[in-house]
């Protein structure tokens, strides 16, 4: 099964071994979601769970920052017209495949975090296997500042592998986190310097990509498959009242007023140039 060439939001390679990159390639956006981001991801993730060519995939940016979240914009006229729920409903329909795709994903997944990450990025990357991570990189979940709520089985998974007192900074207070700090909270299994980080990433990648495949994926359906359907739930639930929330006026405000902010600062930046 060859690499597609038509989710041209994203960088795929397949290189030896069976080591597939597959990495967001909208840096001039700071990898950015947007509905075209979601459905390529989930296209992305269910060629490399079907290949044979696969047996590791390194997910990961081009760019500055790994994604930066949802990309927030103000609904155009014909989008107004469909109301916000169906609006939000067709475009949920690609971000719960993604989700979908990590929970069964039944290869090793890495994520090769080499920059900051936001939202959806950091929710969704708790589901893979293993996390690397550069020194400069942060995490974090502005959910509340924008209305929205937990996301890609993070209610359950960060408490889980943080702690609820650590979860609950991160979802609930919106704090963000260094790359040490997730370190320590379980999140992260290893910080590697930026200069050599893909290198490193690629070396155990490759090293695991040796491994007899049918292990690799026995061994990894016997650590998740008594969560599959637990999770599968909680993604429901998640995408139901996440729905509810971004059709919300308290939402609609929330992303208005975080807009005009980022509006201002850049103005007072260009001002000072």
């Amino acid at each position: 099964m060859s690499v597609p060439t038509d989710l041209d939001t994203f960088d795929i390679k397949l290189l030896e071994h069976g080591v597939a990159i597959i990495a967001f390639n909208r840096p001039k956006k700071y990898n950015a979601l947007n509905p075209q981001v979601y459905d390529q991801w989930g296209r992305a993730l269910e060629w490399a769970a079907k290949s044979d060519d696969v047996r590791v995939v390194v997910l990961t940016g081009h760019g500055k920052y790994f994604t930066s979240g949802q990309e927030l914009t103000i609904p155009d006229s014909s989008e107004m017209e469909e109301g916000a729920e169906a609006l939000y409903k067709k475009r949920s329909s690609y971000t719960t495949k993604v989700v979908e795709e990590l929970i069964r994903f039944p290869k090793l997944i890495i994520a090769a975090i080499q920059g900051p990450v936001i939202g959806f990025g950091v929710t969704s990357t708790a589901l893979c296997d293993v996390v690397y991570t550069v020194p400069d990189a942060t995490f974090n979940t502005p959910f509340m500042q924008l209305g929205f709520c937990a996301e890609a089985c993070s209610s359950i998974v960060f408490p889980r592998i943080m702690g609820s007192s650590r979860a609950n900074e991160m979802l609930l207070m919106g704090r963000k986190f260094t790359a040490e700090e997730m370190r320590e909270a379980g999140m992260v299994a290893r910080i590697f310097p930026k200069e050599s980080f893909m290198a490193e990433v690629l070396k155990l990648a490759t090293n695991a990509a040796k491994f007899p495949p049918q292990a690799m994926k026995d061994t990894k359906a016997l650590i998740r498959d008594r969560e599959y359907d637990l999770l599968e739930q909680i993604n429901k639930r998640e995408m139901e009242l996440l729905g509810v929330r971004m059709a919300s006026d308290e939402s609609a405000q929330a992303i208005m007023e975080f807009m005009m902010a980022k509006y201002d600062r850049k103005e007072k930046a260009q001002s000072k140039l």
